[in-house]
């Protein structure tokens, strides 16, 4: 069984468009989002939105500081703070991993419009 969500659930609203344009200038090829931002205990005023970004070979060669602005440049896509990381410590990787829900993939150049649970869909 397929258990799917739709962007329409989450609890912010994502411009498809411009998330898809962020994605393709930094040679991110998935985008997942996860944490609080998929739970009941978001909240709207205070929680920042945790993404995780993988990115192509070769992508960041050469990037150097410029990684770090990434987090903000994507937080005034969404309007919100972003925890952007591209990487994970070993100890919580795997329980992230299961719940992120991916809203990008680079192969496609587009948004996900249904947003599919990783474990579900074998990713």
């Amino acid at each position: 069984m397929i258990c799917a969500m739709s962007v329409a659930e989450l609890p912010i609203q994502l411009d498809r468009e411009k998330i898809a344009e962020f994605c393709r200038a930094r040679g991110i090829r998935k985008l997942s989002l996860f944490g609080s931002v998929l739970r009941d205990d978001f909240d709207p005023a205070r929680s920042d939105v945790d993404v995780l970004a993988e990115f192509e070979p070769g992508a960041l060669k050469g990037i150097g500081f410029r990684y770090f602005g990434y987090g903000d440049e994507l937080a005034a896509i969404i309007g919100r703070r972003v925890d952007f990381c591209s990487r994970l410590n070993k100890y919580i990787e795997a329980a992230v991993r299961r719940e992120a829900i991916p809203i990008y993939f680079g192969h496609s150049g587009a948004v996900v419009l249904r947003i599919l649970r990783p474990d579900d869909c074998g990713w």
